[in-house]
């Protein structure tokens, strides 16, 4: 079954990894589905009703994003926030996410020493909160692919981590 893939950057044409990762995908279509939200929607503001209806047709979602300040950008908070409503989602009659696998694919801007203890937090325990939302809704969390220093990435380590990346999910 096809998967579907929520890109979150906000300057897509200006990236680096985020937007070698969407090339590499686009080689498969029947694979990939790519729904850019500021692409659709340069103004965030969703169309609720599509974007449930979207998310209704996949049994696999992932979520693609820059890291932002330890978090995910606001336009992702944001879509979550207005998509993942009650009576969809969760509570009464929220059945929509239940059993759907999600996937998170992240850059960070820092190198990968800035996410490792003693001083550091991995990127999925900062990512927890979302994980959590997931989880709530009757999702199950399946993977978390990561590549750090987005800012100044070797090339051949960027090839490598974009095949790591469609083979993940």
């Amino acid at each position: 079954m096809k998967k579907l893939v929520i890109v979150t950057h906000p300057n897509i044409e200006a990236s680096t990894i985020n937007k070698k990762w969407i090339e590499n995908l686009q080689k498969n279509p029947e694979k990939y589905t790519i729904h850019s939200l500021y692409g659709e929607y340069s103004s965030l503001d969703f169309d609720i009703a599509k974007e449930q209806a979207l998310i209704e047709q996949y049994d696999e979602i992932i979520f693609q994003f820059p890291l932002h300040w330890f978090s995910t950008p606001y336009a992702l908070k944001k879509y979550i926030d207005d998509v993942f409503t009650y009576g969809w989602a969760f509570g009464e009659g929220g059945d929509k996410i239940q059993g759907k696998k999600i996937g998170l694919a992240v850059s960070t801007g820092g190198d990968e020493e800035v996410y490792k203890a003693p001083n550091g937090i991995p990127v999925k325990e900062l990512l927890n909160d979302v994980i959590l939302v997931f989880k709530f809704c009757g999702a199950e969390f399946t993977d978390l692919h990561t590549l750090y220093g987005a800012h100044n990435p070797d090339e051949n380590a960027l090839e490598a981590n974009t095949k790591v990346y469609a083979a993940t999910f």
